[in-house]
């Protein structure tokens, strides 16, 4: 019993709006068909005591501490600004 008939291929080609010529869509039918049989296949084994995952590697992130470190002052941070207006940064009008 085939799974994917010529017209089923026929109706995802016009959802997809792909113009298929018939020998494409006799081609596309059996390559499914293939497709699906394999999926058949992994179904049948027993997965009933494995871990689910969501990757082959399990990945861990490696943290630090968040320690706060004073590198300079503001008066320092402002000063090497090529212009400056009181506490801030003077920059050109964009707009």
């Amino acid at each position: 019993m085939t799974k994917i008939s010529s017209s089923d291929v026929r109706k995802v080609a016009k959802l997809a709006r792909l113009e298929l010529q018939e020998d494409q869509i006799e081609a596309y039918t059996a390559q499914l068909e293939k497709i699906l049989t394999y999926i058949d296949q992994l179904q049948e084994i027993d997965t009933k005591n494995i871990i689910p995952t969501t990757r082959a590697v399990e990945v861990v992130n490696a943290m630090r501490e968040d320690i706060v470190e004073v590198n300079c002052s503001r008066e320092e941070i402002l000063n090497q600004a090529p212009h400056r207006e009181g506490d801030f940064f003077r920059v050109p009008k964009i707009l």
